[in-house]
């Protein structure tokens, strides 16, 4: 009794809840119908699961965070050879770090500064290599991401011709990356130089205009980069002019994302456990969101109008069958015809003969009286 009450219980609720479902479904095409916008949006998010961006957007952040060790030891090889260079610099770097680690480790830690900048050039060695191979792989699985999301077909390519054309477009993303940062720091170097020249360096409006002009420049270096991402990156190239208005979106999400990751850097490097594991986290966290926003960005420029490739499937195989029917005699409709036919025919054809034969029997007037008399038997 207490089941079955319940059961009824529940019925009315899911009633409702399939009412609320078939509501759903009857508004969702008209707000898509009346609002292109939410429309395109849909689409975007439709191709990006089909497309698999999720999956995608993963395997890009496992090769950027493979990619941090070796650049790494790139980094620490070169602090090697500067401190190999400067003894003073690097004398006092080892006094510093002898300082700040307990008592019994001073000397340790001395040893280990020593022997990194021993072994400088093997560390460089193994970080460039490691960081080429992680960098092909992550630039491998970048154009793959965005060759999918533009609905192309991937193809099978050659091994050598395939990784130099990766390693290529790795080189080409490095050094726009390196231009579109140093024309922002640049800029923002010699705009504080100009503020402290003409001695507006506390003055409130100009700080704020040049904050602003600063994020106009990096935005502005942030859409040229991620315009050649969306359009050259992928396997088979796509115009420019369609990549445009992504390329914008990708750039101001690009910076709203660093505005996040800063402040979380800021908030979690108050604790030892947040300085120790925070820059980690954020750093997974940073890297799987914008692979999967530039992803989404992606799939929304596919799927607009001017973009989208109607494809008409050719029709099935027609398979020709003809009917052969084979009759052993005639049906009794058939035999009734033949017959009437044959009876009308020979009566046609008799008609003629006695009307022929007739003909011949009476002389013509033209005759001579002769062979009219002959013709009627005197």
């Amino acid at each position: 009794m207490a089941a079955d009450r319940r059961r009824s219980d529940d019925r009315p609720a899911k009633q409702k809840a399939q009412r609320v479902a078939r509501g759903a479904q009857q508004v969702v095409p008209s707000v898509r119908q009346r609002y292109p916008a939410i429309d395109h949006l849909v689409r975007a998010k439709e191709a990006f699961g089909d497309r698999y961006g999720t999956h995608y957007a993963a395997a890009i952040t496992y090769f950027s965070v493979l990619s941090l060790v070796p650049i790494l030891m790139v980094g620490f090889a070169i602090a090697g050879y500067i401190l190999a260079a400067d003894p003073t610099l690097l004398a006092d770097l080892q006094s510093r770090l002898q300082r700040a680690a307990p008592v019994g480790l001073r000397e340790t830690v001395g040893e280990v500064v020593e022997t990194a900048v021993d072994s400088r050039a093997t560390v460089g060695v193994l970080g460039l290599a490691t960081a080429l191979y992680s960098g092909i792989g992550w630039m491998r699985n970048l154009r793959d991401a965005l060759t999918a999301q533009w609905g192309q077909e991937r193809k099978k390519r050659p091994l050598l011709k395939g990784t130099a054309r990766d390693l290529l477009a790795l080189l080409g993303l490095g050094f726009a990356l390196i231009v579109s940062f140093a024309l922002t720091t640049a800029g923002s170097t010699a705009a504080n130089s100009l503020l402290t020249l003409i001695g507006l360096e506390d003055d409130l409006p100009a700080r704020i205009g040049l904050t602003t002009l600063m994020t106009v420049l990096s935005l502005a270096a942030n859409w040229l980069v991620f315009l050649w991402v969306i359009a050259r990156l992928p396997r088979e190239r796509v115009t420019l002019r369609s990549a445009v208005k992504g390329a914008l979106i990708a750039a101001v999400g690009f910076e709203v994302l660093k505005q996040i990751a800063s402040l979380f850097i800021a908030s979690v490097m108050s604790s030892p456990t947040g300085a120790l594991f925070g820059p980690i986290i954020g750093l997974l966290v940073f890297a799987n969101l914008v692979s999967r926003f530039l992803l989404f960005v992606t799939a929304w420029t596919a799927t607009a109008t001017e973009n989208i490739v109607q494809t008409v499937s050719p029709p099935g195989p027609v398979e020709v069958r003809p009917l052969v029917h084979v009759r052993r005699g005639a049906s009794a409709r058939q035999a009734v015809g033949i017959l009437g036919t044959g009876a009308l025919l020979g009566g046609g054809a008799r008609w003629l003969w006695r009307r022929s034969r007739g003909s011949a029997g009476q002389p013509s007037p033209e005759a001579s009286p002769e062979k009219r008399a002959e013709g009627r038997g005197e």
